[in-house]
Formats: C-alpha cells, sequence, structure tokens
C-alpha cells in the first residue's frame, strides 16, 4: 500500500504541474468556493487506475468520483487536488492526498505538495515524515509564539461566517500571527512544526482524514472543533457531510477549543 501510495502520488502530482499555470477555466460545484478543472479529473482517474492494478478489491471515495463499494474492509478516500482555488489562481497552495481507512479507521496516508516536491506520509503507530525525514509537531506551549491556519470558506448558513470572523478576531488576539491557504498545506506545515496550529471548519472527509492521521503520527492532537474524535463511516450522510477540524501538538490543543468555542 505505501508503495502504491507514493507512486500515485508522485504521478498524480506530474498531471497537476503540466497543467499549473496554464489552467483558468472552472466549473463551479456546490458554492462559490468550491470549484473543479480539468485537472482535478485527470488526476484522480490516474490515482484510480493505479491503486485498482494493484487492489482491484478496494473500495475508492474520490472527490470527483464519490464512493464506489466493493464490499471491502479497505477504502482508499482521494482527493486529486486539494487547493483548487489556489490552483485555478496560480498560486502554488495546492497537492494530493490519498489516506487508506480499513473499517473507518485512517491506517495510511500521503500528502504531495507537488511545487516543493514534499511528500508527507504515515502509518498508524509507525510515526510521520516528510520525504523520508521523521517529523514532530511544533513543541511550543504558549499560543502566543505560534503561527496557526485559520481558512474560511463561503457559507450560506445564517450566522456561520459571522461566528467564525468572531473566532478569528479572538484566536488573532492570543497568537502571534494568522495565516491560511485553505489547504493541505496548513495540515502539513501544522504536522512538521512550521505552524503550531490548523483550524477550518468547512472541510470533507478528503481532505481532513489523511493530514489528520500525519498529524497524530507526528505527535500531535486531531479533533473537531467540539473536542470529539473524528469517526469516518463511509455512508452517503458522513461522507457528503462538513467536518470541522482543530490540529496542533497536545499543548496547545485544550486552549485553542476554548478560543474556537468562545
Amino acid at each position: 500500500m505505501k508503495d502504491c501510495i507514493q507512486q500515485a502520488l508522485k504521478i498524480s502530482g506530474e498531471i497537476l504541474l503540466s497543467y499549473f499555470g496554464k489552467t483558468t477555466e472552472y466549473t463551479v460545484k456546490e458554492s462559490q468556493s468550491s470549484i473543479v478543472t480539468k485537472a482535478d479529473i485527470e488526476s484522480e482517474k490516474q490515482i484510480i487506475e493505479i491503486i485498482l492494478e494493484k487492489f482491484p478489491d478496494h473500495n475508492t471515495l474520490g472527490e470527483e468520483t464519490g464512493f464506489q463499494n466493493r464490499n471491502s474492509e479497505f477504502t482508499w478516500v482521494i482527493d486529486p487536488l486539494d487547493g483548487t482555488s489556489n490552483f485555478a489562481a496560480g498560486l502554488p497552495w495546492f497537492g494530493v492526498i490519498i489516506c487508506v481507512l480499513q473499517n473507518s479507521i485512517p491506517i495510511m496516508a500521503g500528502c504531495f505538495l507537488p511545487v516543493q516536491n514534499e511528500i508527507y506520509f504515515a502509518e498508524k503507530g509507525k510515526g510521520a515524515t516528510r520525504n523520508g525525514e521523521k517529523i514532530t509537531v511544533s513543541a511550543e506551549t504558549e499560543l502566543k509564539n505560534i503561527l496557526a491556519a485559520y481558512s474560511l470558506d463561503y457559507s450560506d448558513e445564517p450566522g456561520k461566517t459571522e461566528s467564525e470572523t468572531k473566532v478569528i478576531g479572538n484566536l488573532v488576539k492570543n497568537i502571534r500571527n494568522l495565516r491560511g491557504t485553505n489547504s493541505l498545506i496548513d495540515f502539513c506545515y501544522t504536522a512538521d512544526g512550521k505552524l503550531g496550529a490548523c483550524i477550518n471548519q468547512t472541510t470533507k472527509i478528503w481532505d481532513i482524514a489523511g493530514p489528520g492521521l500525519i498529524i497524530e503520527e507526528a505527535g500531535g492532537k486531531v479533533t473537531d472543533i467540539q473536542g470529539n474524535p473524528f469517526y469516518f463511516s463511509l455512508n452517503d450522510a458522513n461522507y457528503d457531510r462538513n467536518f470541522t477540524i482543530v490540529g496542533s501538538n497536545r499543548f496547545l490543543h485544550s486552549e485553542l477549543l476554548k478560543i474556537v468555542n468562545g
């Protein structure tokens, strides 16, 4: 599985780079903040072909192709281009996420940042790496000394945007600086200690299952904004729903939850 993830990440990354800076056309999906390009489609198609060539009986769940149930205990969760809006705008904040679930539990995951040529990888119980070198989350114990990522998307849910902007205001008062790419980069940089925390209240299973495992295997803690662990059961209600995420080291996590929940 590890070899398959590495191969699929690299090939899909090559596809994305071949389009990067050349593709500006996109289609809007469920909201103005959610778009898809030809690169998304081609990347996902190639990833699934690679997976099924080696594991034809495994389930796949792709952002663009949905859940293909083959009644396996293993499910490959795929985000073929995370950060599509950045990608379409010519910003180098994008990448590929592949995660393997065993009975709804993430057991292996990889994230590839093609422009930076960095692969983040984790296997449950075996730690996390960046390009093969072990990584750990920040050891900082005070919020005032960290950079934190917070990403905000459009929402038509009454009061959600106003509530989140209040959270951002409270967060800025307690940390050194606020950053945010609204992509897997926020999660990867939290895993390797560049960022002290990452918060996002608008994600899907393919956005966070893999990065969440990487952060945890790097010694961090990841929950929803109420402090609950994730459960990635594969049914329509769950893989289509919105997830929230707070990720950091174990010293700061409880403090971040207090700020998010005001």
